[in-house]
């Protein structure tokens, strides 16, 4: 009998931001294995100087062995300086860029015990009409120890005002938004765009856009891994965002991201042992790190997708029966320093099969947002499965993991610990 939960729990990579709540419901299945910095710009070859892009991808990983990330090879004591600038794609009619940094440099610490922080950090980009975002991208400063990065969108009005409570009630820059969304608020924040090491501005031909309004606010969910430095302070942050903006027309269809998740499920491979080889030692070790959300998703991802019940093995899956029409347009996965193939398909096993993104060599230094070849129309009765498959085997090949002790790993937010997650971005038919 398949158990479900009354809406898919639409974590963010921080693992619980809410996003397109409702267009999914999570459904048991077998688990088998700012500040304004620069106004509008005609200029498209060029990001502002003051807030410079990654560089180009990095070169293809090895099958065999995956690469360490920046931040996992080497993290500075000092403030790095941001990468060299990256063409930018030009401007199409009727779209500008606005580059935004975040009010003031923020100094990452860790919890006790713990190499990672998520920060939540906010930036008012001063709208004065509506706008549709249909481009991004997330500019690290501090770029060793930047995991990655969500940005969200906060409505006018109530959610913004909490926003800036939030931020207010916090010493310091923003607030630590470890395993849950940005705020707890109606409507709530919208997924605009996530970077990981590398990623590059992705930009659709469709007509369609993430909405702002005047009066919003956006806010940077950065994920600050301390790893390589034993969860000692590496130097402050001051990341920004170059937002691609246009006016849209009647016809614009609005934008939200979906997630999609699995369990993960990755015993200690043999000749490996110790106390955090056991299940619930791992478990109980995350919540300890990340706090009592961030411990219990395992566990709500083994309700959801295999009846209940743990299933160790290297690869795992989950499928997701659609609960409202929509219409995708790109695709994304995201796993961690484990990761070894991701694959996102709508309807498998049946004729009307379709593969929505499949990375057999997944790595993690280079994650991207990927266009499907045409828009994909999907409604309810349609189901989507996410597939990830980890490899426990490359503790022992990155030196920055071969320092932790043995674990079995399960979802959690640090880069020690692994998640299944597949993102689409899609428009919802109304």
């Amino acid at each position: 009998m398949k158990r479900k939960s009354s809406l898919l729990q639409m974590y963010a990579l921080a693992g619980g931001a809410l996003a397109a709540t409702m267009l999914f419901s999570a459904c048991g299945s077998n688990s088998v294995n700012p500040t304004a910095t620069a106004a509008a710009s005609p200029a498209a070859a060029q990001a502002s100087p003051s807030v410079m892009p990654m560089s180009p991808a990095a070169a293809q990983a090895s099958p065999s062995v995956m690469p360490m990330s920046p931040a996992a090879a080497q993290a500075s004591p000092s403030v790095m300086p941001m990468s060299p600038a990256a063409a930018a794609q030009p401007l199409r009619a009727g779209e500008r860029f606005l580059n935004l940094t975040v009010p003031q440099s923020y100094t990452p610490v860790a919890p006790p015990g713990g190499t990672d922080e998520y920060r939540c950090l906010i930036i008012d980009p001063h709208l004065t009409k509506p706008a549709f975002v249909t481009g991004t991208q997330f500019q690290p400063q501090n770029v060793p120890i930047v995991h990655h990065a969500i940005v969200f969108s906060v409505a006018p009005g109530q959610p913004a005002a909490a926003a800036r409570a939030q931020d207010a009630a916090t010493p310091g820059q923003g607030w630590t938004c470890f395993g849950g969304a940005p705020l707890d608020t109606t409507p709530s924040p919208t997924w605009i765009d996530t970077w990981t090491p590398h990623g590059t501005e992705t930009i659709l031909k469709q007509n369609v856009g993430f909405p702002l309004r005047p009066g919003g606010l956006l806010v940077l969910q950065i994920h600050y891994n301390l790893l390589a430095t034993g969860g000692r302070s590496a130097g402050p942050d001051r990341s920004g965002v170059r937002l691609r903006l246009t006016e849209g027309t009647s016809a614009t269809r609005a934008l939200d991201t979906v997630n999609l998740q699995a369990p993960t499920e990755l015993p200690c491979p043999p000749g490996e042992s110790g106390p955090l080889c056991s299940r619930a030692a791992a478990i109980a070790d995350v919540t300890k790190r990340f706090g009592a959300g961030t411990g219990a998703t395992e566990g709500q991802l083994v309700s959801d997708c295999s009846h209940g019940v743990p299933v160790p093995g290297n690869t795992q899956h989950c499928d997701i029966p659609v609960q409202q029409p929509m219409t995708v347009y790109a695709a994304m996965g995201h796993m961690h320093l484990l990761g070894r193939s991701i694959k996102i398909e709508l309807n498998p096993g049946t004729a009307k099969a379709q593969t929505l993104l499949d990375v057999p060599n997944f790595n993690f230094d280079d994650q991207r947002v990927t266009p499907l070849p045409a828009p994909v129309d999907v409604k309810p009765g349609d189901t989507v499965r996410v597939t990830c498959t980890h490899d426990a085997t490359l503790r022992q090949k990155l030196p920055v993991l071969r320092q932790l002790p043995p674990r079995y790993v399960v979802w959690g937010d640090g880069t020690s610990d692994e998640m299944c997650l597949g993102l689409l971005t899609a428009s919802p038919k109304v």
